[in-house]
């Protein structure tokens, strides 16, 4: 994988889902990393300032909506686009999201190449 290509962090509990969305972005040519909890996304992010992340609401520990506004809080990460994808589909989930800062939202389940298509719209303005 071409190390100039963008990098995407996927943070997920379920290992399967991981799989799914890591596969999918790989395939479009994107350097993915994946963590399963909100600790290990933090954790990636400083490590490797990641292109956009790719985010589930539920995980243990610390949850995603907590990583978000971590994220939206640091000067160095709060511009880093987030995609949330998740199974919480009420209204309160979604606003509260994308008021924290949440660049897009996407209910579980959902269609990996319309996953595919949300990361390719925010990352030209991003990474560069």
């Amino acid at each position: 994988m071409n190390a100039h290509q963008p990098l995407i962090l996927v943070a997920d509990d379920d290992g399967l889902m991981r799989a799914v969305v890591s596969a999918k972005l790989k395939a479009r040519g994107w350097r993915v990393a994946a963590v399963e909890d909100g600790e290990g996304a933090l954790k990636a992010v400083a490590a490797e300032r990641p292109a956009l992340i790719v985010l589930d609401a539920m995980m243990p520990g610390m949850d995603g909506v907590e990583v978000l506004r971590t994220l939206k809080a640091d000067p160095g990460s709060s511009e880093i686009p987030v995609i949330m994808l998740t199974a919480r589909s009420l209204e309160s989930d979604i606003v509260g999201a994308l008021q924290l800062g949440a660049s897009d939202y996407l209910v579980k389940p959902f269609i990996p190449e319309e996953l595919a298509m949300r990361v390719a719209r925010l990352l030209p303005r991003k990474a560069a």
